[in-house]
């Protein structure tokens, strides 16, 4: 059977976007939908993301509205007593993604390429997994998709898993086999105790975003060379 998702391309900024959406809706719901300052500060996390980006406003903004092109994001505009347009992503209901999909696909799109295991540990806080059986399982109906919105990958050299990517991004694939003979890491660090801080860090970067743009020019937060920051 085919699907919406057979006329669906995206960007790399499209895939960084999308996957930040989808990850502030399950993480963070009551600070969602974002607004464009909260959109940008999820894309340009120090965690949770790989690779790590320094997104422009022009930019996200712009990639905001080709996915609404695309029918996969929608915007928000302000209700009474609000003040800023907001946006939400739709790509879980054009592509019929239920709660496990929706959170496989939307590390895949932040993370690049992991093993079952590094998925297992770093959608903790997105969908409770019982088993990486069970990912497994949700992975392999993904690639069953017409298209397919995953595949398997060669795995890392030093690695005893395979990997697994999302096919929503063009490039992926060939991004992951490049990968695959440049890259040495482990499978899971930490235990999956560095993902968990890991998490906790975007989710306070997150709120920090908003209560910045909630305080307006009331404060002016330091950049990382400890100068104020200037409003653009």
């Amino acid at each position: 059977m085919s699907d919406a998702s057979g006329a669906i391309e995206l960007t790399a900024v499209e895939a960084r976007v999308l996957g930040a959406l989808l990850e502030k809706q399950l993480a963070t719901p009551d600070a969602y939908p974002l607004t464009l300052k909260a959109v940008i500060a999820a894309c340009n996390q120090t965690s949770s993301r790989e690779p790590v980006v320094s997104y422009e406003p022009n930019l996200v903004e712009t990639t905001l509205l080709a996915l609404k092109a695309k029918g996969l994001t929608r915007v928000v505009h302000p209700g009474s007593g609000e003040r800023a347009t907001k946006y939400r992503q739709v790509a879980d209901e054009v592509l019929r993604l239920g709660p496990p999909e929706r959170a496989l696909l939307c590390v895949l799109l932040l993370r690049g390429a992991q093993t079952v295991a590094e998925l297992k540990a770093r959608t903790e806080r997105l969908h409770s997994f019982d088993s990486l059986r069970d990912i497994e399982s949700v992975l392999d109906a993904l690639t069953r998709r017409d298209p397919p919105l995953a595949a398997r990958v060669d795995r890392l050299p030093g690695q005893k898993e395979d990997r697994w990517i999302q096919l929503l991004e063009t490039g992926a694939a060939e991004r992951a086999a490049a990968s695959a003979r440049v890259r040495v890491t482990p499978s899971v660090r930490g235990g999956g105790r560095v993902e968990e801080l890991e998490d906790r860090v975007g989710v306070l970067e997150t709120r920090l975003a908003a209560l910045v743009e909630a305080l307006g020019d009331l404060v002016a937060l330091p950049d990382l060379d400890g100068e104020p920051s200037q409003e653009r």
